[in-house]
């Protein structure tokens, strides 16, 4: 059992979740050559983080949007991934935005009770606003709209959810980092197609739990924060809706760091409808965090972080394929 002080300390990290220290802006835009963005959408400024390959001139080009987890921001999802996702920009010739949500958080389908923060209260139209910046970047960067890839992390991973269900023939593929669907949502996700569908999730992540159910349901908590969808019936969802086969290919991936207390299974279903997938990395003993990431709170809240694979890498090469 905790004691107190710990609990206490639990508690308030709890609510800083995702609270990413970071270089600021400016410094990310002298560093990488990053450039910071808005656009105004329903009344509101939303601003966003762009990184833009060298060379990129008089072609069509994919776009990443990653979505930053609850309390975060563009530029600490940046800082997140270890700026990962820029490194393949320049090497792959895509071009990677950061966006920010309203307040730190994405309307990601969670009802106004469970979450409470502006993002739900005020119904902000997220998908809307989505929406519009890859219009915005289709039109302005060369953007080809056929190779348009969301991905996200906890908030955001649930978000990334909300576009695929919603809006899935603006989308070409997405992955989740720690995060399902919101249970809120789940009866009202219907893709209009098959959608390919990447998932990296730690057995042990306490925050959205494997096993789906309150969030953050065993850590200490003053409020509640809504309810996820499982691993398993999330996984069970894409499979059913990409018309996959029941079985999937099952591997374990490389111990390529044996002091992380980690290992990766990876569970694939493939051969579904007009190509698509369902892959699953179940991170064994991770937490809620992303592999070979930035590590930016304690194990002891937030969980072990795996370096067996690394999460830009596995994502970018799932996005190629399709």
């Amino acid at each position: 059992m905790a004691k107190p002080k710990q609990s206490f300390l639990l508690a308030c990290l709890f609510i800083s979740i995702f609270l990413i220290s970071g270089n600021s802006v400016s410094e990310a835009k002298e560093k990488d050559n990053n450039s910071t963005a808005s656009i105004m959408h329903n009344g509101l400024k939303r601003t966003y983080l762009i990184h833009i390959p060298p060379d990129n001139r008089g072609k069509l080009v994919p776009l990443v949007i990653a979505l930053h987890g609850g309390g975060g921001t563009g530029s600490r999802m940046e800082k997140l991934t270890q700026g990962g996702f820029n490194t393949l920009s320049d090497r792959e010739g895509f071009i990677v935005v950061y966006p920010d949500g309203i307040e730190k958080h994405w309307n990601d389908g969670r009802s106004v009770k469970a979450a409470g923060w502006r993002a739900h209260k005020e119904n902000v139209d997220d998908v809307g606003f989505i929406l519009s910046l890859i219009k915005h970047l289709v039109d302005e960067q060369n953007v080809d709209p056929k190779r348009v890839y969301i991905t996200g992390v906890s908030n955001g991973a649930l978000m990334s959810s909300r576009l695929a269900c919603e809006k899935t023939e603006k989308i070409t593929a997405i992955a989740l980092v720690a995060g399902t669907i919101a249970e809120d949502f789940a009866p009202a996700c219907s893709p209009s197609r098959a959608i390919p569908i990447l998932m990296i999730h730690g057995t042990k992540d306490p925050f959205v739990l494997w096993e789906g159910g309150e969030i953050a349901e065993k850590l200490p908590r003053g409020r509640r924060f809504g309810r996820t969808l499982s691993v398993p019936e999330t996984v069970k969802f894409w499979v059913a809706n990409n018309r996959c086969p029941s079985s999937p290919i099952i591997t374990q991936e490389p111990d390529k760091d044996p002091k992380d207390g980690t290992r990766v299974r990876k569970e694939a279903y493939s051969d579904c409808k007009d190509g698509a997938e369902v892959i699953l990395y179940a991170i064994e003993n991770g937490g809620h965090t992303w592999p070979s990431g930035h590590k930016y709170l304690p194990d002891i809240i937030v969980g072990k972080i795996s370096k067996d694979i690394d999460a830009n890498e596995i994502i970018w090469d799932f996005f190629k394929r399709h």
